[in-house]
């Protein structure tokens, strides 16, 4: 079972920036394409971000796009989401997904389905 460890939650103020990592085991890290889901109460859960397995490509989600950066940190296997100007609908339990990959470049994958590995989550609540 690959166990992916999601970090960096906390409260943060609407319009304040905030960073979160998901820690991989290397082997996974370095053959899989990874993503940042989250959801809120009451909500299903949403697409974020994504990253290739190579991380040349990213895709985001229409409402974080110039706000949130998905990067991959090769020295730690961690994928980072970037998290700034944050607003008051972004607060939700955000998760990390990996799923291995044929295709390293240039792949990104939006769907839930299409990962096979979850995080556990963590919370990112947002006050006003």
């Amino acid at each position: 079972q690959v166990q992916l460890v999601e970090s960096g939650g906390g409260l943060v103020q609407a319009g304040g920036s905030l960073s979160l990592s998901c820690a991989a085991p290397e082997r996974t890290f370095s053959r899989s394409a990874m993503g940042w889901f989250r959801q809120a109460p009451g909500k299903e859960r949403e697409f974020v971000a994504a990253i290739s397995g190579r991380g040349g490509s990213t895709e985001y989600t229409d409402s974080v796009k110039g706000r949130f950066t998905i990067s991959r940190e090769y020295a730690k296997n961690t994928v980072d989401l970037q998290m700034s100007s944050l607003k008051p609908d972004d607060p939700a339990v955000y998760s990390c997904a990996a799923r291995s990959s044929r295709t390293l470049y240039g792949v990104t994958y939006s769907r839930p389905q299409e990962y096979a590995y979850w995080g556990q989550g963590t919370p990112v609540p947002v006050s006003s």
